[in-house]
């Protein structure tokens, strides 16, 4: 059998090994190349620059002194001897080539150029190399060849040596100095990395200290106003945002099973006795009691889900809604008063604004002392209390609170003549599981999730809702966008 080929395993590779580095190792590592690339480039610009700016001081002596000697051979006064101040080596040579004229300690027979090669310099005027030790000169040597009256050239020379002495010591001192200014400047990087990243490792311990049971805690926030500042500051509101909605919830689940347990024991109370005494029960008085109590808990259940579809923060199904026609209803249903303006529309979803209705009318009907009176009307959006807009948490509201800044507002209105609800608790009185003690908290008021159910709605609707003062009684008001023109056609 065939050995199978050895499996490529994800992560193997280079790249795998990269990735499982410290994400300080990598920016050190990844700024320390970059680092070593522009340092290397650097000094390969420095040394060429420096270069080729020695070569040209060179040729601009050397070309100056020739022109000098150029100068004073077209005039007819260069001696036999030809005397610099700065070690330039010039030759004369008439038309056959033979040396004429030279500095001291150059060679008088030897031409530094052959003629094919002094023919290119003049022609091209550019300063050409040439090895100076078969002359006795160590070291290369710089040269101009300039012609002169009479068929004579002029060849002006000055040693490079010290031009690549400077040259090589640079290179040598770049050599050594780079790599300790890149580990230099790696150690740096290492230390500032590592502080910078500092704010984000307390992070991570503290949010690794924080657990089911130290909900409290909050991350550390460092001191510096930079970005780890301002995710501190985001991630511990949301901390606190997750704490409220953990303290919701459990307060929730606490308050509903408070409710349910009173049906439920009613419910085993009563069936109890029924089977504890049968012939002497009862039955269509206990079903009717049994009856009763599973209503009871049939409408939490219905108030808990709708709780909850709300909370999960699904968006707002859109549509027209005729809210008069909603209103109509709920007046021939509860058989209350009603004063309801035609042609008020809204968008939304038909069946939640119907509960936000039915909810106001029956709180109203079931505390009223004579009457309730259900009233809608259309009116411009500066009158009255603003609109909502989004609803906090969610954000299905947006379309609903924009198109209220530029159309009227839908105002429906329920009041009742009973006791009514003092200032400072008509605020409350939206929170889940709140019933008042006082003439409005009667036994059959429900598990007082109505009115928490309609404040969610009608902000996840983009309006408002709020109780105020009927002199006597109490007054409910919401407050809704009426639907765009094109919209409710």
């Amino acid at each position: 059998m065939e050995a199978e080929p050895p499996r490529h395993t994800p992560g193997s590779g280079p790249a795998g090994w990269w990735r499982r580095r410290s994400l300080r190792f990598r920016l050190t590592a990844t700024a320390s190349a970059v680092l070593a690339l522009a340092l290397a480039v650097s000094a390969y610009v420095f040394v060429g620059v420096l270069g080729r700016a020695l070569a040209g001081t060179i040729d601009d002596e050397v070309y100056q002194r020739a022109r000098e000697v150029v100068a004073l051979a077209d005039a007819g006064r260069l001696g036999d001897r030809i005397v610099t101040t700065d070690n330039t080596i010039v030759q004369v040579l008439d038309a056959s080539g033979r040396i004429v004229n030279a500095t001291p300690g150059t060679d008088r027979l030897v031409p530094l150029l052959g003629a094919d090669r002094r023919e290119g310099a003049v022609r091209s005027g550019r300063p050409v190399f040439l090895d100076g030790r078969p002359y006795g000169i160590p070291g290369p040597l710089r040269a101009r060849v300039l012609s002169a009256d009479a068929g004579r050239t002029v060849i002006a020379a000055r040693s490079f040596k010290e031009v690549q002495g400077s040259l090589t010591t640079t290179g040598h001192v770049l050599i050594v100095g780079t790599p300790l200014l890149l580990v230099l400047l790696a150690a740096a990087s290492w230390l500032v990395i590592g502080r910078t990243l500092r704010p984000i490792a307390l992070l991570r311990r503290g949010a690794a200290e924080i657990s089911g049971t130290a909900r409290t805690r909050r991350l550390p926030v460092p001191e510096s106003r930079d970005e780890v500042h301002s995710l501190a500051t985001t991630l511990n509101d949301m901390l606190a945002r997750l704490e409220a909605a953990d303290a919701r919830q459990r307060a929730l689940i606490s308050d509903a099973s408070h409710e349910l347990r009173s049906p439920l024991a009613s419910i085993r109370l009563q069936l109890e006795v029924a089977l504890s005494h049968p012939e002497g029960q009862d039955w269509r008085e206990t079903a009717e009691g049994v009856l009763e109590d599973t209503m009871r808990l049939s409408r939490l259940a219905e108030d808990l889900l709708a709780l909850a579809r709300l909370d999960e923060g699904r968006t707002v199904r859109r549509e027209p809604v005729d809210l008069a026609a909603l209103a109509e209803r709920a007046v021939e249903r509860h058989g209350v008063t009603g004063d309801i303006a035609s042609g008020v529309t809204v968008d939304g979803d038909a069946l939640d604004l119907g509960r936000v209705l039915t909810n106001l009318v029956a709180n109203a009907v079931r505390h009223a002392t004579s009457t309730v009176v259900v009233a809608l009307r259309a009116e411009p959006p500066g009158t009255g209390a603003p609109l909502s807009g989004t609803a906090p948490g969610r954000g299905t509201a947006g379309v609903a609170g924009e198109g209220a800044t530029r159309a009227d507002v839908a105002v429906l209105t329920v009041t009742d003549d009973g006791p009514g609800i003092p200032a400072e608790d008509r605020e409350r009185v939206f929170d889940r599981f709140t019933r008042l003690d006082s003439a409005r908290s009667r036994d059959e008021g429900g598990a007082g999730l109505g009115l928490a159910i309609v404040r969610d709605t009608v902000r996840a609707h983009g309006g408002t809702v709020h109780l105020e003062d009927a002199a006597p009684g109490l007054r409910a008001v919401v407050r809704l966008p009426l639907a765009a023109p094109e919209t409710s056609r």
